[in-house]
This record gives structure tokens, C-alpha cells and sequence, in this order.
């Protein structure tokens, strides 16, 4: 196996470690006082999942020294790939945080724009992004994690489905990878992209 694809796995394994163990350090919170809620929030994943996502990112900043972590960032601009920067001594990894309802069946989701992709991983031969799958429950104004759904893949390593509407990889976050070279990776988005000018 490449040493590029067992970077990319070793990457998922550690960052696994790190969020199984937030999620017992966080296992559920509220999104608000229930007198400015008093009939809940509607269960919608929309309406949630910007929230959910910066509870995962900043919590694991204030959590870096209980999680082993020497630097986390999540201040970056909304047209970034990735929500968070995570560093130790050892290594460094981009990660882009999305949720699963849990109340909802398991289907295709836009995962993330080609081009973008294609341009990062194009002009910057160290980005490797992960992508991190929470599931959730929220029931009126409280959230929690599922401990038995964390779900970490590469795009480099999804099967290649792109929606034609909007030029997306479109997956489900349980997917079987395809283990992938860079090079393969990126071959196979320009030759599908209707995006990608070259």
C-alpha cells in the first residue's frame, strides 16, 4: 500500500481516538433555555447542524490538553474545506465536522464541492482533509451524541458519485472506501467534474 494511503488511514485512526473520547467528555448539552424555546426546537438536521458543528470544534479546543492535542484552530472563513486544524508533534490534520440524525435513515449527502477539492488537494500536495460524522439525537432544546456513531472518511478514498445538478460528491457517510492514490484521486475528479477548467 502507498505511503500516502496509510497516512491518510493513520490520520482517521488517530482522529478517531480523539473523538470518541470528546464525546464522552461532552455527551450532550442544550441549545437554549427552554423558556425562549418553550415548544422545542423543530426537528430539522439544518437547523442544528451549524450549531453541533462548532460545539465539536470548539470543545475540542478547550478540551486540547485532555485530548493529547498541542493546537487546534476552527477560525476559518465559511468557504474553507475544513471547520478545524488539529496539530500534535507528530502531525497535523484538516477536518471538516458533519452530523447524522439519528432519527433519520442513512442516505446520499452532498459531501463536498469538486472543484474546491480539486483545487486544494492540486496546490497544497500535504492537505489531506477528514471528514468527522457525529450522530445525534435532540429532543426539544437538548442534543446528544450517539457513542456507537462516529463515522471518519477521506474523501480521497469515496467512491466517486457526482451529483450533476450542483457538481458535488454525493455519499453516504457509510460507505466502503476505495483506496486511492492522490494522483488517482484527482485524475478521477477532472475526468467527472463538469467544473473543473483545465
Amino acid at each position: 500500500m502507498n505511503e500516502q494511503i496509510k497516512g491518510v488511514i493513520a490520520d482517521m485512526e488517530f482522529l478517531t481516538g480523539i473523538y470518541r473520547k470528546l464525546i464522552t467528555l461532552l455527551p450532550s448539552f442544550k441549545l437554549t433555555d427552554e423558556k425562549i424555546l418553550p415548544y422545542g426546537l423543530k426537528p430539522h438536521t439544518r437547523s442544528v447542524s451549524w450549531l453541533v458543528e462548532q460545539v465539536v470544534t470548539q470543545q475540542t479546543k478547550y478540551r486540547k490538553g485532555e485530548l493529547g492535542l498541542d493546537y487546534v484552530e476552527f477560525d476559518f472563513p465559511d468557504t474553507s474545506l475544513h471547520d478545524c486544524e488539529i496539530r500534535t508533534e507528530e502531525r497535523k490534520s484538516f477536518v471538516n465536522v458533519k452530523i447524522h440524525d439519528m432519527d433519520k435513515k442513512d442516505t446520499k449527502n452532498d459531501i463536498s464541492a469538486v472543484e474546491k477539492l480539486y483545487m486544494q488537494y492540486s496546490a497544497n500536495p500535504k492537505y489531506s482533509l477528514i471528514y468527522a460524522c457525529f450522530g445525534i439525537r435532540f429532543e426539544n432544546v437538548n442534543i446528544s451524541f450517539d457513542p456507537d456513531y462516529l463515522v471518519l472518511f477521506s474523501p480521497q478514498f469515496l467512491p466517486i458519485y457526482l451529483n450533476p445538478r450542483n457538481d458535488k460528491i454525493q455519499a453516504f457517510y457509510h460507505h466502503e472506501p476505495e483506496y486511492r492514490t492522490r494522483a488517482k484521486f484527482l485524475d478521477l475528479l477532472k475526468t467527472n467534474s463538469k467544473s473543473i477548467k483545465l
